[in-house]
Parts: C-alpha cells; sequence; structure tokens
C-alpha cells in the first residue's frame, strides 16, 4: 500500500473513532475533510494562544440569522464550552460545538498559524584547524528541527558538491564528514540524540536495519531543489557497518544528470578522444577501466555508453548497483551480497544478442574468462578493474588468469585515470626551485610536444602555480578534473599476454608501452601542473 493511501485508511480510522466519541458524549459530530482546506475562516473569534491551549478552532462567527460554529476535540475543557455558550446566549446569539477528530483539528490550526519557515544557515566546510566553523555548524546542525534534519545534510552536501557524507559514531557525539573534491573534511560533531534520528531516517528510506549487527548495503533517491526552483535527481549509495558505539554510514552522492554523461564534458584532449573513439567504433573488443574507487571510473564508462547510445545497438549492463538510471539501455542489478555473479549475469545477457556489454568489476577469473569469450564472439564489453595503473592491470590479469592468447587478441584499450582538483581562477603564480625544475624535466623527459600540450610553456622558464583561498574557493580548488593514461594495445603488448615474452612485469610492459608513444599517469599529471590546471602537490597526492 502505497503512503498516501495509508495515510487516508489512518485518517478513515481515526473520524469513524471521533464519530463514536461525540456519540458518547452527546455531541454532534463533524467530518471536516470535504472543506477543511477550502472553508474561508474566522480569525477575530478568538486568539491563536487559546485555540492552541484549549483545543478549539472557529468554523463560522455567525451573521444574518446564522449561529457561531466552533469545532471541538475530545481534549477541550468542559469548562471552555461552557463559558462561550454563556457569553454568546447572553449577548442574545446562538451558538454551536461540532467534535471533530484530531486530524481535522490539526489541519485548521495549521491554517490559523502556518508553521514558520526556518531558514538555517548554510553548511561551510571547515579549514584544518579551523575549530570555530565546526561549532558554528555543529550548532546549526543541531538546531534543526527532527523532521528536516536528514534532508537537510544531504541538500547541504549536495551544495557543496560533497561525493559522500560520512556519519561517524564516538563517545559522546556523532562526527560529521564529507568529501568535496576528493578531500575528506570535517563538518561537525553531534549530539547524541541526533544518530537515532538520522539513522531511523536512513532505514526508513533505505530499508536497512537500524539494529543490524553486519555490515548493509543500500540505495535511495532524491529530488535536491535548486534556487530557481529547479530539481535535479541524486541517486544515494548507502553503506553501513557497526562500530564500537553504533552504526557507521557512509552516504555516496551520485548527481543523476543524463547530459553530463558525454564524452565531451570530461576534458580530454583531441588524442585521447580519438584513441577513444576509435576503440570503441569497433562491434567487438574488450575495454577496461582501472583505477580506485573514487576515481571517476563508472562515470568515463557511462559516457562511453551514452556514445554508443543509439537506436540501432542493443546495450546491457551487469551492475552492483545501478548508479545511474540511462534512457534507452537495459540495466540488470546483479546483487553478489547475495549469491549473484557477473559471470553468470553476463553468460545469461549474450543470449539476448547484445552489441555492447557493460560489466560493472571484473573481480573474478570466471568473469575475466567470460569477458573475454564475448569480446571475441561480436560484442564489445566495457567494465573496470583495480589496478594501479594500465601496465599493472595487464600484469594483474595475467596473475588472474594465466598468460592467454584469446586475451591478448580481444583486449583493444586499458584506461588509467585519476581525479585531482582544479586551481580556481584566482590561482597565484610562482617560480619554482631548481630541483623541483629538475623533477619536472626528469618526469617529462622524452614527452614529445609539451609546449604545444602545455599552451606554451617553456621548461626553461619554469612558473607553476599555488592555491589561493576565497569565498567561492575556500581551499583555492573549484571541481575537479580527470587526468587519463591510455594504453591503446599493441603487437608488442599482446606478446606480453600470450606468453611470447618470459619477464612479464609492470614496468617491463609500461615501457613498452611509452615506446609506442603512451603518456604515463605521472607524465599527464605533470602537463595538467605546466598548464595551470592544478598543483604539483595535488599530483603528488592522488598519483
Amino acid at each position: 500500500m502505497d503512503e498516501e493511501k495509508l495515510q487516508q485508511k489512518r485518517r478513515e480510522n481515526e473520524e469513524q473513532a471521533a464519530k463514536k466519541r461525540a456519540s458518547i458524549l452527546g455531541l454532534p459530530y463533524l467530518d471536516t475533510r470535504s472543506f477543511e482546506n477550502d472553508i474561508d475562516l474566522a480569525p477575530d473569534m478568538l486568539d491563536v494562544e487559546r485555540m492552541h491551549r484549549d483545543y478549539i478552532v472557529p468554523l463560522d462567527d455567525g451573521g444574518g440569522e446564522r449561529p457561531f460554529q466552533f469545532l471541538i476535540t475530545s481534549h477541550t475543557p468542559k469548562s471552555t464550552v461552557t463559558e462561550l455558550r454563556k457569553k454568546y446566549n447572553d449577548e442574545g446569539e446562538k451558538v454551536e460545538f461540532f467534535l471533530v477528530s484530531d486530524s481535522a483539528y490539526r489541519v485548521f490550526m495549521r491554517r490559523y498559524d502556518p508553521p514558520k519557515e526556518v531558514v538555517y544557515d548554510d553548511i561551510k566546510i571547515a579549514s584544518e584547524g579551523d575549530s570555530k566553523t565546526i561549532d558554528e555548524v555543529s550548532k546549526t546542525l543541531n538546531s534543526v528541527s527532527s523532521d528536516r534534519v536528514f534532508d537537510f545534510l544531504i541538500d547541504q552536501a549536495d551544495k557543496l558538491n560533497a561525493s559522500d557524507i560520512h556519519i561517524e559514531n564516538m563517545r559522546n557525539e556523532i562526527r560529521v564528514r564529507m568529501r568535496v573534491d576528493g578531500i575528506l573534511h570535517p563538518v561537525a560533531n553531534l549530539d547524541r540524540d541526533r544518530y537515532r534520528i538520522l539513522m531511523g531516517e536512513l532505514s526508513s528510506r533505505t530499508n536497512l536495519s537500524s539494529a543490524a549487527r553486519t555490515p548493509q548495503s543500500g540505495h535511495m533517491q532524491k529530488d535536491v531543489y535548486e534556487a530557481d526552483g529547479k530539481s535535479h535527481l541524486l541517486n544515494i549509495r548507502v553503506e553501513t557497518v557497526p562500530t564500537m558505539y553504533g552504526q557507521d554510514a557512509v552516504l555516496r552522492l551520485f548527481n543523476f544528470d543524463e547530459t553530463l554523461l558525454n564524452l565531451d564534458l570530461l576534458g580530454l584532449t583531441d588524442e585521447e578522444r580519438a584513441e577513444i573513439d576509435e576503440v570503441i567504433s569497433h562491434p567487438r573488443g574488450l575495454v577496461l577501466m582501472v583505477g580506485p574507487t573514487g576515481s571517476g571510473k563508472s562515470t568515463t564508462l557511462y559516457s562511453m555508453l551514452n556514445a554508443l547510445n543509439t537506436s540501432d545497438r542493443k546495450i546491457i549492463t551487469l551492475e552492483d548497483p545501478i548508479e545511474y538510471g540511462i534512457t534507452g539501455i537495459s540495466q540488470i542489478p546483479i546483487n553478489t551480497g547475495r549469491g549473484g555473479s557477473f559471470a553468470e549475469g553476463l553468460r545469461s545477457v549474450l543470449r539476448l544478442d547484445p552489441d555492447v556489454v557493460m560489466v560493472g568489476e571484473v573481480r573474478d577469473p570466471d568473469t575475466a574468462r567470460t569477458a573475454i569469450q564475448a569480446s571475441i564472439t561480436g560484442h564489445l564489453v566495457l567494465s573496470s578493474f583495480h589496478a594501479n595503473s594500465t601496465s599493472a592491470a595487464f600484469s594483474r590479469m595475467i596473475d588472474m588468469i594465466g598468460t592467454n592468447p584469446i586475451f591478448s587478441s580481444s583486449i583493444r584499450l586499458v584506461v588509467a585515470q585519476r581525479l585531482v582538483r582544479k586551481l580556481a581562477d584566482n590561482k597565484e603564480e610562482y617560480e619554482p626551485d631548481e630541483a623541483t625544475r629538475d623533477y619536472v624535466r626528469k618526469v617529462l623527459d622524452g614527452v614529445p610536444d609539451i609546449a604545444e600540450r602545455t599552451n606554451g610553456v617553456n621548461l626553461d622558464n619554469l612558473k607553476l602555480y599555488k592555491p589561493i583561498a576565497s569565498d567561492d574557493a575556500p581551499f583555492g580548488y573549484s571541481g575537479r578534473t580527470v587526468i587519463m593514461e591510455q594504453l591503446v594495445v599493441s603487437e608488442d603488448i599482446q606478446a606480453f599476454i600470450r606468453g611470447d615474452v618470459r619477464d612479464i612485469n609492470t614496468n617491463a610492459i609500461e615501457e613498452t608501452a611509452r615506446s609506442h608513444g603512451m603518456l604515463t599517469l605521472e607524465q599527464k599529471g605533470m602537463l595538467a601542473v605546466l598548464r595551470g590546471d592544478t598543483t604539483l602537490d595535488e599530483i603528488s597526492r592522488v598519483i
């Protein structure tokens, strides 16, 4: 039963109970449902304070031959009825009292005394050591009404472009942190009684147990409204784990806007985009996205799917869980926590004759072999894989399934990526010391067309940039940009996979790929530093 029907049933039960009470008390009963939101009010008959205190509301202020009318409940003091009846009778007026349900009384009181819209201060992210801001935000969050605190927290996280909300139990308080542009920031310390409110709301929306003694995974969606009245849909993945003081929760926020899943918006160079377009335009082959959690692999994979999403292609995805819903694509959830497997799901969907298949993640040899088999039998297969670099992905895959001639002919492209924070516009230029200059030159040794790739930067007269804090960018950064390492599989790389080369290691594979023109993540990051997109510290932190 949906929520609206449930509310209607509860109201009907309450009205029937009020009708019985009226009969017992010898009062006329009135069902106000048909007019309670439309009838004109009579505001001058009683003050609002008395309406609240005595559970009574005016219905009609008389006029002509009409009597004065009041609505009362079973909580209304008998003395109040006696007093008002005597007052109007003494004045020669008629007065009537009707017993109504508590719900009817509350509806009228919301009209007589509308709840005041409380506007809370926006959450601010504190810089390191800034306890004053944390105290202010804590005070704000602790003052937000119980029915709004959960939604307020999510709305504020979205406004800050946070990717995660971390709710963590401490001995005497609840710590809230948010991950913004890849960095986890302390936000607030909440009173312990907020834990019950937050976890209760979280449990009801995600069907998770607030008393579970094992880790849980859930999912919810929320419409977030912006200042101009427009809204967007947030997909929220929820992970909970029991700790010493209660369940900790992490909420991962995905701003679902299908138009943003676009290769043109990833900041790819023309060369990177051309390599991806060439590979995914083929009807078969395997493409792997590698990188740690939170590196943007899913966004890039979905952007590739959107580029392929035409009416003449059948596209199926297998995901755990489904992060974005895309029009025109068949998306199948795989619950690996309850016995489901990507390999089994993949074997099933291949019978549906897809052109393109996206497998959420290659986690085991069975999935790897099934994906490889699918990619050489007329399907384009896209998937993610955990590895630090493209070269490491080959080493890991060989460790998983051994040297494999079929894998060598199926794999077309491996992409490793990271997300780094972008410098805001008010960045400051500085001259690095000689040791830094030498480091930059060493990393970029052998990279062709450096000036062309960095908008004319000269390594002999090197300038770098550092962040400057502002109101719009409190840490000097604004958003993130992708750093991407792309290894297009050549005949020499295939030799490693087939086992033709005895010394199979990450360094050997990387050197071979670099000899064919591949730029490493570190080199791509350094070029971004020279362009002024990010900082050397950020590249060191992420890559």
